[in-house]
């Protein structure tokens, strides 16, 4: 396999080279596609460790477990998963077929759909290179991997591991800069996946378009930490505490934003100062806290503290010193009395900044909710099954964890998605597979056809006797 910093003429040669392949063998029988996933699971294991301090290097710090929880674990068990389940999932699926349709058999065959483009983001690049790759190569098709130039030492490694498994009209990596990254979604693949930022997200899709190239969005936006007023703060800074710490809170389901009943916010505050102080002795020198990704992004994220100070908003650092300008490290950053005009509150935070919203009823919250975009996750913190049941039927959100953040995504057997402007589309455990799949009706008969029932000349009795019997 060979890899680049691609060139559109490039891209376009490596894309050729996938289709011609994929015309002269359009379907892996199930020995070939096992075989592929075993060889990369392999590769993956053996080079683990050089994956996380890859990860490491490129974040200038990243804590040697975070890259354990959110990439190689995750990974690991994925393989598991999809290699006990796939002959099952190959099989064709029998559907009814109806009286009027009889005699007759229907299935539905998953089809591998051609060649696959996936658009890697920079903060989880293990998991979210090899996850949806290997659902990819289940379902049967050829894939091209554009990964993010801000993981250059990560990519260095992938490289070495697909290079060992895998021609490049089997699977391609593709690097390149942001013009690159346009090139690669503008090709006419057979599906797109992307992950990263909804304002990318729409040029992505806009641009798929231009081709009919069906499209998986995996966006992110402002997922709230609802805390009900049954609560007690303690469990729920507790059970929310890691979904904001972990990866120093660059994670696509990260709480965005708690929804706090107004007279336990400072408790909250409190609360949140002491577990961290409990967990991070060491505040910002402690090794099991990340770095943010580079100076772009750490900028960023202090621009939006600035601008929160500056209209007004009250901002509490969990410790000082809180920031790091030099290994762009920040600490989680409270911040209450928040209001629409800030940019704290308009544009997903992807970092340890966490506005409070207070609330003096529960409709409040919910209506909160409701009026925003629609989020990649939702949390709620409550132990009553009644405050759980009526937010589950009045909220919509791409996923949902009770009394815990970002688990819902660990869960191998079941769908991960957004809705609205935080993502369309599964890929995800059984429906990753369908995703990558055409499902292909067929429809079987013998030498047996009641076809001749309903053929010209029309109005004969039985024809009367056969549609009243039916439609009904």
């Amino acid at each position: 396999m060979q890899s680049i910093y691609a060139t559109r003429s490039e891209l376009g040669s490596f894309f050729a080279a996938q289709r011609q392949a994929f015309s002269k063998q359009p379907e892996r029988t199930y020995p070939q596609r096992k075989s592929d996933l075993q060889r990369l699971h392999h590769a993956f294991l053996s080079h683990q460790h050089e994956f996380s301090e890859a990860l490491n290097q490129d974040f200038g710090h990243r804590a040697g477990y975070d890259s354990m929880l959110l990439d190689v674990l995750p990974t690991a068990q994925q393989f598991r998963y999809t290699l006990s389940r796939l002959k099952s999932w190959m099989k064709p699926s029998r559907r009814h077929v109806g009286m009027a349709l009889w005699p007759a058999s229907v299935k539905v065959h998953y089809q591998a759909k051609g060649v696959v483009g996936i658009i890697v983001p920079w903060n989880v690049p293990l998991m979210l290179s090899f996850g949806p790759l290997m659902t990819a190569l289940a379902a049967g098709n050829r894939v091209m991997l554009k990964l993010s130039e801000f993981t250059p030492q990560f990519n260095r490694v992938c490289k070495t591991v697909i290079e060992q498994c895998f021609e490049s009209h089997q699977v391609a990596v593709i690097e390149g800069e942001a013009d690159i990254a346009a090139e690669f979604s503008a090709l006419p693949f057979d599906h797109l996946l992307f992950t990263g930022s909804t304002q990318v997200g729409r040029h992505v899709m806009a641009t798929a378009a231009k081709n009919l190239t069906p499209v998986t969005l995996e966006l992110g936006g402002k997922s709230p930490v609802l805390i009900a007023p049954d609560c007690d703060i303690e469990f729920a800074v507790n059970r929310l505490m890691m979904g904001k710490c972990l990866n120093a809170g660059q994670i696509c389901i990260a709480p965005d934003y708690i929804l706090c009943p107004q007279d336990k916010v400072e408790a909250f505050k409190a609360s949140f100062k002491k577990l961290f102080l409990a967990r991070y002795p060491k505040g910002i020198a402690s090794k099991d806290y990340s770095s943010i990704i580079n100076a772009r992004q750490y900028a960023r994220l202090k621009t939006i503290l600035t601008d929160a100070e500056r209209l007004g908003a009250s901002i509490s650092p969990v410790m000082e010193p809180s920031c790091d300008d030099e290994v762009h490290r920040m600490l989680p950053h409270l911040i209450s009395d928040v209001s629409d005009d800030m940019a704290v509150m308009q544009d997903e935070l992807f970092g340890p900044i966490l506005p409070i919203v207070s609330y003096q009823t529960f409709d409040q919250a919910l209506a909160y909710v409701n009026e925003r975009p629609r989020p990649l996750a939702l949390y709620l913190m409550s132990l009553d099954k009644k405050v759980q049941s009526e937010v589950l039927s009045r909220t919509h959100s791409g996923g949902v964890a009770l009394n815990e953040t970002l688990y819902q995504c660990a869960a191998d057997d079941a769908p991960f998605g957004g809705i609205g402007p935080s993502g369309m589309g599964h890929y995800h455990g059984k429906e990753g597979f369908i995703t990558f799949s055409h499902a292909k009706t067929v429809f079987k008969r013998g030498r047996l056809t009641t076809a001749a029932l309903v053929t010209p000349p029309y109005q004969r009795w039985w024809q009367k006797v056969l549609f009243k019997v039916l439609v009904r």
